[in-house]
């Protein structure tokens, strides 16, 4: 899905289903999403995704997210709308938006929190904070949003500055897939030489986020029928 990087893109309700629910999503955890929608079967649920290179520029995420919505309500198909973005430093801006709009998120400050469970991920945060985490997403697009982000290949004198305090890389791995495993590991070299750790964290609290949300249909969902 590389995509999801750079583009909007839209997964649709089965046709039959005339007020679907939306889940506003992430183009960074899109795959995660889909893939907890096609385990549970739900046909009535419709995901759109944002750039996943939003996370460079946070101050973005809120203000795009509030256009969506405003969007979404705008064209009253939608039965309900989710959020599957955490706060993803946008300083709480992203939660003020989903204020007025009386919509959820998922829990938590960042994708990390919410992938490996928000007390997991304090715990581990606590034990060592010098740690730099690394997603499934972010593995696949380490050079582009991290070596090429920060501009590390034009200059890598730069990464005693952005990276020199880092003493632990830990690979927060939502499948069982080695060759990810093997990227995170090259990225914990390529970063200076970091300690390297990887925890299976599978979807976490993402999937029980999107049941309770998905569960929650009216009766309207289907034309003349129950929701599926």
């Amino acid at each position: 899905m590389p995509e999801l990087l750079e583009d909007e893109v839209t997964y649709e309700a089965a046709p039959e289903v005339r007020r679907p629910l939306l889940v506003l999503a992430c183009g960074a955890i899109a795959r995660e999403v889909l893939a907890v929608i096609r385990l549970n079967g739900w046909t009535h649920v419709e995901v759109r995704c944002l750039p996943g290179k939003l996370h460079n520029t946070p101050p973005e995420i809120a203000r795009r997210v509030d256009a969506k919505l405003s969007e979404a309500e705008a064209s009253g198909r939608y039965e309900r709308v989710f959020v599957a973005y955490a706060d993803c430093g946008t300083g709480g801006a992203l939660d003020r938006v989903l204020e007025r709009h009386g919509v959820e998120r998922l829990p938590g400050d960042h994708c990390y929190g919410f992938f490996a469970g928000v007390e997991r991920w304090l715990a581990m945060h606590e034990a060592e904070p010098a740690t730099f985490y690394l997603t499934d997403f972010l593995c696949r697009h380490f050079e582009r949003l991290v070596i090429h982000g920060l501009r590390l290949d034009d200059h890598p004198e730069l990464l005693p500055d952005y990276f020199g305090n880092y003493r632990r890389l830990v690979y927060l791995a939502q499948t069982d897939d080695p060759e990810l495993v093997e990227r995170a590991r090259g990225a914990a070299v390529r970063l200076g030489g970091l300690e390297f750790e990887h925890v299976r964290t599978g979807f976490g609290d993402l999937a029980p986020a999107l049941e309770r949300f998905a569960v929650r249909s009216g009766d309207d969902a289907l034309e003349g029928g129950d929701p599926p």
